[in-house]
């Protein structure tokens, strides 16, 4: 019996899933998490075989102590995974340590966690990706933004989301910035006016995708971040043929195998010195599954079960599973402090037969997501546009 350690198992809370189709499939999974066992749901203490209690995933040792403690009882492990972006290096590293080969080791990091290092592999497959300057000096910035002109966007050069992102209009905010910014080593780039659509895929050890999908977001991360704003983005019916074009390029590129992987791209709003309106380009990758129930929402978008695809590629390298009907799925998170016209019960009165799914946010993901979520399902992009102005528009 192959044994698969799963990092995290109960966050985000749909990810237990992952682990049950791993079970069901024959697989020993153990868990290693901070959360006591007495706390976890009983979906997630059924999809583990066993699980392993830390005081805090971020101490090495604990986790460390966690994967050997598994190996004496069970012999050696054949799978190391979180599917979660916060955990990628300390994944990595932990299989250097135990020398599991099933996935990305250290020295693999810099090209998919580096947003600089990313860019110089997008161009490799041809990918146009926007011209960029890491911050140094305030003169150097400066020279920068003379070539490119302003607005510039400087964001952490390893992060996720919109935390630590500036968007810079003029000299005054770009003292504003070196006065109050840390020592993060954070990226420039010139701005792109530019609507971001993803390339989802699971891929299996030849790096062949078994399914491809892809979302797009309707806001400015920026604004949902820095301004409280709504989050709005959905799944695709269809992905269209350059981004599926695009998303393979990438995929070779990056030499991806055998992982869920979440890579965005800038769909043109105008020409740009970067290329045309309508056509795509590069922003960055991220080599896990898009974030929080982004997962489960492919699954009703695609009439599929993306959870049970993964667990195959894990286990078989292939998979039975297909999609059916397909329809857009967007995801709508609302804030606790703003006044909506449609309260919660009215929303769900109205769009009954729509609503997927409705609940809080967990406080770990609201400052990307709001902080109440409505997951409904549409046949055209009208009727979403539609739902999303009603169920947003405030008194």
């Amino acid at each position: 019996m192959k044994n698969f350690v799963f990092i995290s198992p109960n966050f985000p809370d749909n990810y237990w899933h992952f682990c049950r189709h791993l079970r069901d499939n024959g697989l020993r999974v153990l868990g290693i998490g901070d959360c006591p066992y007495d706390n976890l749901t009983n979906d997630q203490k059924s999809s583990l075989d066993e699980y392993y209690k830390v005081s805090s995933l971020q101490n090495y040792d604990e986790v460390y102590r966690g994967v050997a403690f598994f190996i004496h009882k069970y012999g050696r492990i054949d799978w190391l995974e979180s599917n979660n972006e916060f955990w990628l290096e300390q994944d990595a590293e932990l299989r250097r340590d135990f020398h599991i080969l099933s996935g990305f080791q250290p020295e693999d990091m810099p090209c998919v966690k580096f947003k600089s290092k990313m860019k110089e592999r997008y161009a490799l497959a041809g990918i146009p990706v926007a011209r960029f300057h890491l911050v140094d000096t305030l003169e150097q910035c400066a020279a920068f933004i003379e070539e490119v002109g302003y607005p510039v966007i400087v964001k952490p050069d390893n992060g996720v989301g919109a935390t630590k992102t500036w968007k810079l209009k003029n000299d005054t905010d770009l003292r504003n910035f070196f006065q109050n910014k840390d020592d993060t080593r954070f990226i420039m780039e010139e701005f792109i006016d530019a609507t971001v659509n993803t390339y989802d895929a699971i891929v299996n050890s030849r790096g062949e995708p078994l399914l491809e999908t892809g979302n797009v977001t309707a806001v400015d991360l920026m604004e949902v971040v820095n301004q409280n704003g709504n989050s709005v983005f959905y799944i695709r019916d269809r992905l269209p043929d350059d981004l599926r074009t695009m998303g393979r390029a990438a995929l070779k590129a990056f030499g991806v195998k055998s992982r869920f992987v979440h890579f965005e791209f800038f769909r043109l709003n105008r020409d740009q010195h970067i290329g045309k309106k309508g056509e795509v380009v590069a922003l960055e990758v991220n080599m896990r599954p898009s974030g929080g129930i982004s997962p489960t929402m492919m699954n009703y978008a695609n009439s599929t079960d993306v959870y049970k695809i993964w667990a195959d590629m894990i286990a078989f390298d292939r998979t039975e599973k297909g999609t059916g009907d397909r329809q857009y799925c967007v995801f709508v998170g609302r804030r606790d402090a703003r006044n909506y016209i449609l309260s919660r019960e009215e929303v769900l009165t109205k769009y009954a037969s729509q609503i997927k799914e409705e609940g809080r946010v967990d406080a770990a993901l609201a400052a990307d997501m709001g902080d109440y979520m409505f997951i409904a399902c549409f046949p055209t992009p009208e009727e979403l546009s539609r739902y999303v102005a009603t169920i947003l528009e405030e008194r």
